[in-house]
């Protein structure tokens, strides 16, 4: 994506974000838009901290504007900050979910 150079920002999506439908002006190219929150949909099952912010921005992906695409860059601007938070699955693990419960 080019940002290698960005600087990492400490929250995935501004606090009173107040993005629409009709917010800002459309893209020229929706595919790349469409492209990167793919990938982030799928980077969530391994990120669930930026769940809710690409739940919210793929709202708009039938026809997203130049400032849903400059939000999703922001999503990546925080993952480059946040490398270490996730969920790590090692390839030679069990696969299997233990949970203890306190029932009072």
């Amino acid at each position: 994506m080019g940002l290698l150079a960005a600087k990492p920002v400490d929250n995935p999506l501004p606090q009173n974000h107040g993005l629409s439908a009709d917010t800002g002006t459309p893209m020229c190219d929706p595919g790349k838009y469409r492209r990167l929150i793919g990938r982030l949909l799928y980077l969530t099952l391994i990120r669930p901290d930026i769940a809710y912010p690409v739940r919210v921005l793929s709202q708009f992906i039938q026809s997203p504007c130049q400032i849903h695409y400059d939000t999703s860059v922001r999503v990546l601007r925080y993952l480059k900050g946040h490398p270490d938070q996730g969920i790590f699955l090692r390839a030679d693990s069990d696969l299997l979910l233990y949970a203890y419960c306190d029932s009072d």
